[in-house]
């Protein structure tokens, strides 16, 4: 261990791990997530099949397999969902968050599962 090329060898691979580590940590974010788990009030938009979820800093059109939406409409929900197409929903998220200070993110959700928080929206 007295070898100086033992040494820097050791110190440059400890530095490698290191970077990595970090730069791991740094491209977590919440866009690169596919399932959302949010809070908000269901309601009826523009056309009759459509119906939108909103909330703080997101509004989604939602869509399920699995739950008649229809009867949950003006009701504050929980919700899991599947984000379509998301690494364009990611890269698009993230190109908003680069222009604006809080931006709101927008997609499509597929409901997978949903819990009544409140029978009323605020």
């Amino acid at each position: 261990m007295n070898n100086p090329k033992v040494r820097l060898r050791l110190v440059a691979l400890l530095m490698y791990v290191s970077m990595l580590l970090i730069s791991t940590a740094q491209d977590t974010n919440d866009t690169s997530k596919l399932t959302r788990y949010v809070t908000g009030c269901l309601k009826r938009v523009a056309t009759p099949t459509s119906i939108s979820w909103n909330a703080d800093n997101a509004k989604w059109h939602v869509k399920s397999d699995h739950f008649r939406l229809e009867e949950y409409l003006g009701q504050e929900v929980k919700v899991a969902g599947v984000v379509s197409n998301q690494p364009y929903h990611a890269m698009k998220e993230d190109l908003k968050g680069a222009i604006a200070k809080n931006p709101t993110e927008t997609g499509v959700l597929t409901v997978t599962n949903l819990e009544i928080v409140s029978n009323r929206c605020n």
